[in-house]
């Protein structure tokens, strides 16, 4: 059985970054993956699931609410591994594209006050496992240590 693409990347080398990792045609269109690496992998502790549950609520929330993305939004959500979280849009789109979207989601996370969107047991089926104020610290490091600064070394798989 072949590996499937994310298992080909080189985890030892990956660094914290907006990468392409995948693009697939359906139909007319090319469906975009986004590797959003938040962590690096087996070198820093991974993100615990409350902040990564909480990440994905905002995120998804500021996605389909986005007035030029929200048509384009197939899928925001994490990775198993739990060092970053996969972004799917319709459309032909590299990893530069996407990164004032990325900055502006980021900071959309960074920022957010009040209740977290479907933080509810109407709404979500583990909606106590939130942890607002980690997602904030988490994607506030994010912002500063990558995107902010990101260059091309953050932007490619590492060969």
């Amino acid at each position: 059985m072949e590996k499937i693409t994310s298992f080909t990347i080189d985890h030892i080398k990956l660094q914290p970054g907006v990468y392409v990792s995948r693009k697939d045609p359906v139909g007319n269109t090319i469906i975009t993956t986004f590797d959003l690496r938040m962590t690096s992998p087996n070198e820093e502790p991974v993100m615990n699931t409350a902040e990564m549950h909480t990440i994905e609520h905002l995120a998804a929330t500021f996605l389909r609410n986005h007035p030029e993305y929200k048509n384009k939004t197939i899928y925001f959500g994490p990775m198993g591994c739990r060092t970053g979280f996969y972004l799917l849009l319709a459309g032909d789109f590299s990893s530069r594209d996407i990164l004032p979207l990325m900055v502006e989601m980021y900071e959309f996370v960074r920022d957010f006050e009040g209740e977290v969107p479907g933080a509810s047991a109407k709404d979500c089926g583990n909606y106590q496992d939130m942890n607002l104020n980690m997602a904030k610290y988490l994607a506030k490091k994010y912002l500063d240590q990558v995107l902010y600064s990101i260059d091309d070394s953050r932007l490619v798989y590492p060969e």
